[in-house]
């Protein structure tokens, strides 16, 4: 006497498994980060530098410090352009902090930057505020 049930195929029940799906949707999700990360490691930190009414600061200096152990030491500086944008092109790590400075407008508190892996690629989504005397 039929049931009405049809057994699936073989192929289609050692596929359409828990134990083949989870590997390999962990698969897939390697491969793409992978792919990601391959296409975004180039070690660009851009951002802007504002005063504190939000104009544009030009020939502003902003300096890199990455992690050394237990402490920051600065890498590398960078002059902001006429629009206060700037760009640094050699971060290697992925801990960083940045700040700016310009004499007589003042200067930026330090802003810890963390990346989720070393040389990422990224734009500041805040500016770099400076506020004080320089």
């Amino acid at each position: 006497m039929s049931t009405g049930h049809v057994e699936p195929p073989l192929w289609r029940r050692l596929v359409i498994n828990r134990f083949v799906l989870v590997p390999a949707s962990i698969a897939v999700v390697i491969l793409l980060w992978n792919a990601y990360v391959a296409t975004h490691d180039h070690g660009v930190v851009a951002g802007r530098v504002v005063d504190i009414a939000g104009q544009a600061v030009p020939g502003a200096t902003v300096v890199l410090w990455v992690l050394n152990f237990t402490t920051y030491v600065e890498k590398t500086r960078a002059t902001t352009d006429s629009a206060g944008r700037f760009i640094i092109t050699d971060n290697d790590s992925h801990n960083i902090r940045l700040a700016a400075e310009k004499p007589g407008i003042g200067r930026s508190a330090r802003m810890p930057v963390r990346l989720y892996f070393r040389a990422q690629d990224i734009q500041l989504r805040e500016p770099l505020v400076l506020s004080g005397t320089g």
